[in-house]
């Protein structure tokens, strides 16, 4: 009899214990790592300064005008950025040097004048840049047997003059009754007087004559025809 008792008491021990055991923890739900959000940064990065506009091409040896429209930049010196068109008078607006005189220069010529006067006052060994943003309105005017007949702004890429066909082609061509061999130019000469320019428009769409350059401040008028 005493083994089995033994037995029995044994088996009402370990469930006892088993009884008192706490019931297990349920595990917690795992910790998910976190990645950075593209873009996202706990420490926000400083401001870059502003981009310049982009530049436009400028014919080789270029003279600036009021009005146009330049991009002025001084190596490593960020806050000296700067782009504004020429006023009036052809002078510009520059951090520091305050209002500077550059009509009449190529943008070489204006790169240096700055770069002389910056490291006169301002700056040890300064490297200036500057770039043509936007031409200044130039303006050509078309007249007589023309179906859009008004002022013209000359094409970016040719400021300083276009063909006269392209010319006849913006304006939106002849009328029915035109007479394309009486084209007469007025133009503003450099003496101060207006010139005529009489040009046979039908012989140079036929390539006879080559061509004839409209420029900035022109008068075209397109003749009618006497028939």
């Amino acid at each position: 009899m005493l083994p089995r008792l033994l037995l029995i008491a044994v088996t009402v021990t370990a469930g006892s214990l088993l009884a008192q055991s706490p019931a297990p923890v349920a595990s917690a739900e795992p910790v998910r790592p976190t990645y950075p959000v593209p873009g996202m940064s706990s420490s926000a990065p400083a401001p870059a300064a502003p981009a310049l506009p982009p530049g436009v091409s400028a014919p080789s040896g270029y003279i600036l005008s009021a009005n146009d429209q330049v991009a002025v930049e001084v190596f490593g010196e960020e806050d000296l950025r700067t782009n504004g068109r020429l006023n009036g008078e052809g002078n510009l607006s520059v951090p520091l040097l305050g209002s500077i005189h550059l009509a009449g220069l190529t943008l070489t010529q204006a790169a240096s004048r700055l770069t002389d006067l910056y490291a006169r006052d301002y700056l040890v060994n300064p490297r200036v840049n500057v770039m043509l943003i936007g031409y200044a309105k130039r303006r050509f005017t078309m007249l007589g047997q023309i179906n859009r007949p008004g002022s013209y702004e000359m094409p970016d890429g040719s400021p300083e003059g276009i063909d006269l066909l392209e010319a006849v082609a913006m304006a939106g061509g002849y009328t029915r009754i035109a007479a394309p061999e009486r084209v007469s130019i007025r133009r503003h000469s450099s003496s101060g007087r207006d010139e005529i320019i009489r040009v046979d428009a039908k012989r140079l769409a036929r390539g006879d004559r080559g061509n004839f350059t409209v420029l900035p401040g022109d008068a075209i008028t397109v003749g009618e025809s006497i028939f």
